[in-house]
């Protein structure tokens, strides 16, 4: 169990490490954004290619930081019963979950991604819209992301079995405080959030 632990701390590092640095692809996105509708406002001209690059970020934000998500347990849950359920009991409901929901999921869809993506790759597929970009970087993506989201859940399961086993303390309690980026990520978060609420004002 000691190697596994081991194997799970590298997958967290890894996970942690990509998520510190997806943050700047939501700040680059929100700049493009802003850029782009400044410029459009101002000299009545635009690109499709800065159209596509935002959701291309938004897509990478989001596909790449799905396992970092999941090691900060941040993902959505039901728990309207699982909350009046004891500790060991909540986390035989995760153990069930990771081997048979989370994995298959993953690797159905790492199964249909990867063809998917090295075939946009051979043939060089640009988008349709004039002045598009590419789209086999947007694509890679997606076997990457849940690439990441596989090895977070196997990280997630050795954790769980190794708490029901007493060899360490509860995986799902909250030790660290957030990091500067995470914290630079909830303040553009609130700027969006104020600025939203001012145009609608």
């Amino acid at each position: 169990m000691g190697t596994l632990l081991k194997f799970s701390r590298a997958i967290d590092a890894l996970n942690a490490f990509v998520g510190r640095w997806v943050i700047w692809l939501i700040l680059a996105s929100t700049v493009i954004s802003g850029v782009n509708a400044v410029v459009r406002k101002a000299f009545n001209m635009s690109s499709n290619a800065y159209l596509e690059v935002q959701w291309y970020l938004f897509a990478a934000a989001f596909l790449l930081a799905a396992g970092y998500t999941l090691l900060n347990g941040e993902h959505v849950k039901i728990d309207v019963i699982s909350s009046k359920l004891s500790k060991r009991k909540q986390i035989w409901i995760d153990v069930i979950g990771f081997a048979l929901f989370l994995t298959p999921m993953c690797i159905v869809i790492l199964y249909y991604a990867v063809p998917f993506f090295l075939q946009g790759w051979r043939s060089g597929e640009m988008s349709s819209n004039a002045g598009g970009l590419v789209r086999w970087p947007v694509y890679l993506m997606m076997p990457v992301g849940f690439a990441l989201l596989l090895l977070q859940g196997l990280s997630e399961f050795i954790k769980r079995i190794a708490f029901l086993r007493g060899l360490i303390p509860d995986p799902t309690q909250k030790l660290v405080a957030k990091t500067p980026e995470e914290e630079l990520a909830e303040e553009i978060r609130r700027q969006a959030e104020a600025a939203e609420r001012a145009a609608k004002a």
